[in-house]
């Protein structure tokens, strides 16, 4: 052990009496600890949401999307259905077709988005058969079906059985000139899911790959592909791959690109939360400044008979740093423990419940991930250092002469 630390640690355990400068460094520890304690929680909380809203919005939709900036027949898109097949990270793709229409049932009517896709490859793609909760999404057995969300279905006042119109807008401007009638289009309610995401159950409706053809009148072409892949996070390289072999030919978005407002707010507001949660730390750290200060006024006699022994002007500035990293260490470890605790417990226990009446989910979600926790570490050690600073640096410049003149 060196003298510096020595020294240092006899300063901050080895009091005699508590003083007021103990007092002070202790709420410096205390606010340390706080202030990484909620770090701690509050990113756990943002980590759990983003990780609850990336699983419903991937287990219902494509991990990539690839779209042609106008509808091209299956021939055309042979190419890339070969690519997808060979690239071992694809788990599977599927055409699909999608537009706007007016969906109307008795005297009701709202205006949905219908996507038509394959019944056989629906599972390869996206997860809506998983949310199915009454009857089934099966267009090969009714090829005049649809699958409609709950909400959409509630609006409309349909069940299962029932028979909804559809107004294409393949016709609508011609009808509206009164020079041909709306294309029109009746379908048989064949199943209702629920996605737990308003904007899904509430706009979008499926039907089979060939009815979507026929109502929006593209003949025999599709919008595009959709993809899932054996992991999320290959998205953004399959996304490169494949905007490198076929280049501008096809847009191509991942499944955060479909929602990347979504994900940029929740991505600021997490960032905002730690930069401003970073402030208690940094008002400890005021409180560590001025204990370290008063300790420098009360250590003028040592500091003066340590520079006469010998002591360097930089042994006694690496003295006052390490009191406060000490410090500093102290709060985070106590923190990160405290943080930690309360996350375990929420994890297990659910100390903070949620109403499941108004929320799909029993409990605020919680996950801890290391990085995160390595940033919250890094600004507490930091700011207690840079809080250090300016005391060690006093120390250091006190003349020996003038520090023990009067002892």
């Amino acid at each position: 052990m060196t003298i510096e630390r020595f020294i240092a640690l006899r300063y901050v355990f080895s009091k005699k009496r508590i003083g007021f400068v103990t007092v002070i460094s202790l709420i410096s520890v205390i606010g340390v600890t706080i202030g990484v304690a909620a770090l701690v929680v509050v990113l756990a909380v943002f980590n759990g949401f983003g990780s609850l809203v990336t699983s419903l919005l991937v287990s219902f939709d494509p991990h990539v999307r690839v779209e042609s900036p106008a509808r091209s027949s299956l021939t055309e898109f042979e190419p890339l259905a070969q690519f997808l097949a060979a690239n071992k990270k694809v788990k599977g793709s599927a055409p699909f077709v999608t537009g706007k229409a007016l969906v109307i049932a008795k005297n009701l009517n709202r205006v949905a988005i219908l996507r038509g896709m394959q019944s056989s490859t629906v599972d390869a793609v996206s997860g809506i058969k998983q949310k199915i909760v009454l009857g089934e999404m099966d267009f090969s057995r009714v090829p005049n079906g649809v699958v409609l969300g709950l909400n959409l279905a509630d609006r409309l006042g349909v069940i299962v059985g029932d028979t909804i119109s559809v107004v294409s807008p393949a016709a609508a401007e011609m009808a509206s000139y009164q020079m041909g009638l709306p294309l029109i289009r009746r379908y048989t309610v064949i199943g209702v899911y629920e996605s737990n995401n308003k904007d899904y159950d509430s706009y979008y409706a499926y039907v089979g790959l060939e009815a979507a053809q026929s109502l929006f009148s593209t003949s025999a072409n599709v919008d595009g592909y959709e993809i899932r892949l054996t992991d999320l996070d290959d998205a953004e390289s399959i996304k490169r791959e494949i905007q490198k072999r076929f280049g501008d030919t096809y847009h191509v978005s991942t499944w955060y690109d479909l929602h990347s407002e979504l994900f940029t707010v929740m991505k600021v507001e997490r960032w905002s939360a730690y930069i401003i949660l970073c402030l208690i730390i940094g008002v400890a750290s005021f409180n560590l400044l001025g204990s370290l200060t008063m300790t420098v006024i009360e250590k003028t006699r040592d500091i003066g008979i340590l520079r006469s022994m010998g002591a360097t002007r930089e042994s006694v500035k690496k003295i006052f740093l390490i009191q406060g990293l000490l410090v500093g260490a102290a709060g985070t470890v106590f923190g990160l423990l405290l943080g930690l605790m309360v996350v375990y417990l929420q994890e297990h226990y659910h100390l903070f419940p949620l109403d499941q009446s108004v929320y799909i989910i029993s409990a605020i979600p919680v996950e801890v991930r290391i990085l995160d926790l390595i940033l919250i570490a890094f600004a507490a050690f930091g700011l207690s250092m840079l809080a250090s600073r300016n005391p060690a640096m006093r120390a250091s410049n006190l003349n020996p002469v003038e520090a023990i003149r009067w002892e």
